[in-house]
């Protein structure tokens, strides 16, 4: 098996420096590292227990198979101020039928972006009997 040690999700987009504000400054992701030069240098962003790099340029939108899935601890709060920061809002949040509170947003190149809450009774948080 392949000994993976670390992780990160890459993003292409296709106006870096757009896509920098946004990830940067609209979500407040921290940076984990910066590289490169100029507009399309790399920025590496803190998510979670994993990393998201926007670097380089694409002359197109990245397919909508690709998603990002960021668990949140208050999806009420993210949406209030994730729309006071001007963040399209594509819908706000609701309570699932499998429990979890999901409101989805985009990012400028309308890479679709699930915030998850997970209710402090949801079986994903425990395993009831271990």
């Amino acid at each position: 098996m392949v000994h993976v040690l670390s992780s990160r999700t890459l993003l292409h987009p296709t106006d870096p420096e757009r896509s920098r504000a946004f990830y940067g400054g609209q979500l407040g992701l921290a940076v984990y590292r910066e590289f490169g030069t100029g507009p399309e240098r790399g920025t590496v962003y803190f998510l979670g227990g994993g990393f998201l790099e926007v670097s380089g340029r694409s002359a197109t939108a990245p397919s909508p198979a690709v998603q990002l899935w960021l668990q949140v601890e208050d999806a009420a709060a993210a949406h209030e101020e994730l729309r006071a920061k001007g963040v399209e809002i594509v819908r706000a949040p609701v309570k699932e039928p499998w429990g979890l509170i999901e409101m989805w947003i985009a990012d400028p190149d309308g890479t679709r972006i699930v915030l998850v809450e997970v209710p402090a009774d949801h079986p994903i948080r425990y395993r009831p009997g271990i």
